[in-house]
């Protein structure tokens, strides 16, 4: 069996700016499934971002339902692990650098360290690291 994939879909401004935040973040994306107003963004071969620009995010809502304003509201909170302190820190700085905005105050119980940011949408992102010596037990 294949291992399961996951494609979490967030509203954007802009798939072209949104794709470019993320590219300067060191993350790819997939022209295969990437257009003029979506971009897929790809974390890992199992996690991927699609990014689609609110008109077309609209279409895939339940009848009645709105896009949340992730500026003032929070839905979801999008976690992504990371090898080391060091990349939880590249990352975190290398969103902040390309236009993303602080979320919360970096997380730091010795055994796991975490940041956060927001997106150029105001989606809010954490990274985090744990001591594989305190996952085992």
């Amino acid at each position: 069996m294949a291992p399961q994939m996951i494609f979490v879909n967030l509203p954007v401004k802009s798939a072209d700016a949104s794709k470019a935040f993320f590219e300067k973040l060191g993350f790819s994306s997939n022209p295969q499934f990437s257009d003029e107003t979506t971009a897929c963004v790809v974390f890992s071969d199992t996690i991927f971002t699609m990014l689609l620009e609110e008109p077309k995010f609209t279409a895939f809502l339940a009848p009645g339902k709105e896009i949340s304003d992730a500026t003032r509201t929070t839905e979801v909170l999008v976690t992504l692990s990371a090898e080391s302190r060091e990349e939880v820190d590249r990352l975190a700085d290398a969103a902040l650098a390309a236009g993303g905005g602080p979320a919360k105050d970096p997380m730091d119980l010795g055994h796991m360290y975490g940041r956060s940011f927001t997106d150029l949408d105001g989606h809010h992102w954490e990274v985090f690291w744990m001591d594989p010596a305190a996952v085992q037990g």
